[in-house]
């Protein structure tokens, strides 16, 4: 962690991360449910429908997303851990920074780039 970006920042750096991914899980699980509402309307047969994708593909597709986001949640709050624990942006490999560039876009990296693959 950049010494001038310190805890202070970095939490409320992934506490805004973590609010927008709180948001997206959030319109995922609307939008899966509008989905299942959508299915029980009808008596379409939609596995079978020529104008397009299925409403399991769409409901797959949105479940997929919200799952995403779920994971990403997990990670961010496990870097919040990290802050408090005073290892955050240390790399878990080698132990040496990561890069304050990387951690602004993967806040909740674990590696340095060199260790990321």
């Amino acid at each position: 962690m950049d010494p001038e970006d310190g805890p202070d920042a970095a939490t409320a750096r992934l506490r805004a991360r973590l609010a927008e991914v709180d948001a997206r899980l959030a319109a995922q699980r609307r939008a899966v449910d509008g989905l299942v509402e959508a299915a029980r309307d009808t008596n379409a047969d939609d596995e079978h429908d020529p104008e397009g994708s299925t409403l399991a593909w769409e409901r797959q597709q949105q479940a997929a997303l919200a799952t995403e986001a779920e994971r990403e949640r997990g990670d961010l709050l496990a870097a919040l851990d990290r802050v408090a624990a005073g290892t955050y942006g240390v790399c878990e490999v080698c132990g040496r920074p990561i890069p304050a560039a990387r951690l602004e876009v993967r806040p909740a990296a674990t590696r340095c780039v060199a260790h990321a693959g």
